[in-house]
């Protein structure tokens, strides 16, 4: 629990002051200022329309990947399993960062971009994520838990990633998750919509993503409180685990790199609404070059060969 951040952000509710924050996924450093002086290299977007002007092609910039090793990979996926066979988690979020090379600089890429929630932060990373964290509107907190990718070139994709077990049950576990996290703010809380398709545009194809829609009820004075709301949700269940506590101990162990602001959470306050966005769909500029860290949620049905190539395909820029 980052004190720091709690009472800033407390600090902005109480005078109702529009405010932009950023908080990394070990809520150990974090960035909130009021949206009056908020920093011309700090640039975000959310839910913008799509839009038919495009300052670049995806023909006018390229990049090269490099994935993490297959054999490294499931070196961790093997010890993730051993834990869920022991009984220390039963849904984990297994990430991994892959090298890239680009012909553009972060700035471009998110002025090129099209996503549901999208971050460029300082020249250090930028994010396009699909995935909102919570919305509080009229004393009522939405989440929006995202589980389930599929290419949607693929045949039936739709009725396949519908009928997978395997994501089935990991969307179960997380749905769940989220209940219990809004729960402990939230009264009277809600699955309002159960696993419905999202369609997400990349540079190389569509893919369809699978998610659910949970609702509580908060007291009035909510905004004086939104240091503490966020911080007994974070991290968000869909990029830790269940149970989240020790999820988070095993990521510690088994990821072998710093997350950093990878899977932290950004968000905007008009002094009306709150919105935010999990930090998902990430590229960050580092001293050795740029890393895209992408992953996905681990149960015991899972494939270690499918859940290598889902963290693959997350590896892409949404341009238009």
């Amino acid at each position: 629990m980052n004190r720091a951040f709690i009472e800033k952000l407390n600090a902005f509710g109480k005078k109702r002051e529009p405010f932009f924050f950023v908080i990394d996924y070990a809520q150990k450093n974090f960035y909130a200022q009021a949206l009056s002086s908020l920093e011309e290299d700090v640039l975000y977007a959310f839910e913008e329309p799509r839009s038919t002007q495009t300052l670049f092609t995806c023909k006018e910039f390229v990049w090269q990947k490099t994935y993490p090793l297959r054999s490294n990979y499931e070196e961790r996926f093997d010890r993730v399993i051993e834990e869920i066979r022991a009984g220390n988690t039963y849904m984990l979020n297994l990430t991994a960062p892959t090298k890239v090379e680009l012909t553009l600089d972060l700035k471009s890429l998110f002025y090129a971009s099209h996503a549901a929630f999208k971050l460029y932060f300082k020249d250090q990373f930028v994010c396009f994520s699909p995935e909102r964290f919570v919305k509080i509107e009229e004393n009522h907190i939405h989440t929006f838990p995202m589980k389930g990718t599929i290419d949607a070139s693929i045949p039936n994709a739709e009725a396949i990633i519908l009928a997978d077990e395997k994501e089935k049950a990991e969307h179960v576990m997380v749905v769940d998750l989220l209940r219990n996290d809004l729960s402990r703010v939230a009264t009277k809380v809600r699955v309002e919509r159960f696993r419905y398709i999202e369609k997400i545009y990349t540079a190389q194809k569509e893919l369809l993503q699978v998610s659910s829609h949970i609702q509580g009820s908060l007291v009035e004075n909510w905004h004086e409180q939104m240091g503490e709301i966020l911080s007994k949700l974070l991290p968000a269940g869909s990029i830790s685990g269940t149970p989240k506590r020790s999820s988070m101990e095993i990521i510690a162990r088994v990821e072998g790199y710093d997350r950093g602001f990878y899977t932290g959470v950004f968000g905007v306050y008009d002094g009306k609404i709150l919105d935010s966005a999990v930090m998902i769909r990430f590229l960050e500029k580092t001293p050795s070059g740029y890393l895209f860290k992408s992953g996905g949620g681990i149960t015991l049905l899972s494939d270690k060969e499918k859940e290598y190539d889902e963290l693959c395909d997350k590896v892409y820029l949404p341009v238009f």
